[in-house]
């Protein structure tokens, strides 16, 4: 599918730009854009077997800065966008959804219903740890050396160096 506004004759550039120091596992599945979002992997960036990174949803660009960890079975929607620091470390099974179904017309199905405003995409700065099973949802912005807990669930802003946790997660302390 031709991208609006160019030729149908042009190919679409290749939107993955991977660092040559990154270790992708062969089992992991990294899909191409064909809206012209990129998919930026830094220097040393590991990801896992078993995951899935899909640009869907909205025009936003996933960017993985160097170091950081993708461990096996996280699913990272491109939606609105995700930014993801230097040395983060997201644990097994974790979701990273940064766009929102439109819901409200009941005369229509939800899959044809597009999707509703932006909140920002995701941010998650440097040096943070996500646990297991947690989800990531728009508007998610976890700052600097902040860490949350297995299963949580993430919407809104947690402060530098915090620790959270919960449905939805929940400051319930600090890093020392």
């Amino acid at each position: 599918m031709a991208k609006p506004g160019r030729p149908s004759s042009q190919p679409l550039p290749i939107m993955i730009q991977l660092d040559p120091t990154a270790k992708i596992s062969t089992l992991a599945d990294l899909e191409d854009s064909q809206r012209g979002t990129r998919l930026i992997i830094g220097a040393g960036v590991i990801i896992d077997a078993f995951v899935k990174i899909k640009p869907a949803g909205g025009v936003g660009d996933v960017i993985i800065g160097a170091g950081s960890v993708i461990n096996s079975g996280c699913v990272l929607y491109s939606g609105n966008g995700i930014i993801i620091g230097q040395q983060v470390a997201i644990a097994a099974n974790c979701t990273l959804a940064p766009v929102n179904h439109a819901y409200q017309d009941r005369t229509r199905p939800i899959k044809q219903q597009g999707f509703l405003p932006s909140r920002g995409g995701i941010v998650i700065e440097d040096d943070v740890w996500i646990g297991a099973n947690c989800v990531l949802l728009d508007g998610a912005i976890l700052r600097q050396g902040c860490v949350i807990g297995a299963g949580s669930i993430v919407r809104g802003e947690v402060p530098a160096y915090a620790i959270a946790h919960g449905q939805p997660a929940m400051v319930k302390g600090y890093r020392s």
